[in-house]
């Protein structure tokens, strides 16, 4: 059911009735602030946006986008439109992902929400990928910050379905991209903020090792390309260096670009040097016969 929104060629609603929900209303909020950064808060009904290439450029490959925020709010704009935008340019189908933020006010569960819209997302796009064009086997996920501990969760938790999934669709992203992610809960050098936020303050260290997703590596992790500034004062770059090790030690291609400097946030323009890491990922896309 197509919706229209800000930045949006067409946009979805994931579900008709969202799992693992309690009803209440929807509080979400969408603010640009002085900093120029579109932040939208409380997010309880996600949605799927597409940006389509125009036709004689659309190559068949997908991208599901998972803007950052500390699983606090989404950053929808540096770190999901212009991401989408700079795809399409790239003749590929990007979909942006507006997933819901954990809240015990309108979850069940907090710690999957966020985990099953992403499913979710995957889900919706390979069944409909001879609908909309789409090769059904090059369908990738990227995410920025805890978005790409979304992604990253994604593309190691595809096993176990967190949604109803009568058709057996694949949940298995077929190709990763990482812009400076959350990746371990582990308390030395994983983000306690998204931590928190995600499983809680009381959570189990069975939970903590279940989301520590370098710990969730195994031979069918798809490929990855990872990127981040080794000065991250934020989201350490241990993160991106021990999920690459899990990946290697597994076999599973992985590319890792590292700027020297840039910290946190910065999406796909790192204003500390000349190199642009989109045009990193399109190169590495062509690597892997994604484009």
């Amino acid at each position: 059911m197509p919706l229209t929104g800000a930045y949006a060629q067409t946009s979805y609603l994931l579900y008709q009735t969202i799992p693992n929900a309690i009803a209440g209303p929807d509080n979400e909020t969408s603010v640009t602030a002085p900093d120029g950064i579109l932040r939208i808060s409380e997010v309880s009904v996600p949605t799927l946006t597409m940006y389509e290439p125009a036709a004689e450029k659309k190559k068949g490959t997908s991208i599901i986008i998972c803007p950052g925020g500390g699983y606090f709010i989404l950053a929808g704009g540096h770190e999901g439109a212009d991401v989408a935008k700079t795809f399409a340019a790239m003749g590929v189908t990007a979909f942006v992902l507006k997933y819901r933020l954990p809240n015990v006010q309108t979850m069940i569960d907090p710690s999957i929400g966020p985990l099953q819209d992403a499913q979710r997302a995957i889900q919706l796009v390979r069944e409909r990928a001879e609908e909309w064009k789409l090769n059904k086997n090059k369908i990738g996920i990227m995410g920025f910050s805890a978005g790409g501990h979304l992604a990253s969760t994604a593309g190691t938790h595809f096993t176990k379905a967190y949604i109803t999934n009568t058709n057996n669709t694949s949940l298995r992203p077929d190709f990763m991209v990482l812009g400076y992610p959350v990746i371990s809960f582990n308390t030395a050098i994983g983000h306690a903020g998204s931590k928190g936020k995600l499983l809680g303050a009381d959570t189990t260290a069975e939970n903590i090792n279940l989301f520590s997703n370098e710990m969730q590596v195994t031979a069918q992790t798809p490929p990855t390309f990872l990127m981040h500034a080794k000065d991250d004062g934020a989201v350490k770059v241990t993160n991106s260096l021990l999920f690459a090790e899990a990946l290697q030690l597994n076999k599973v291609p992985v590319t890792v670009y590292l700027y020297e400097k840039g910290g946190h946030g910065f999406g796909m323009i790192n204003k500390t040097s000349p190199v642009r890491w989109m045009d990193l990922v399109e190169q590495w896309m062509k690597q892997q016969h994604l484009l």
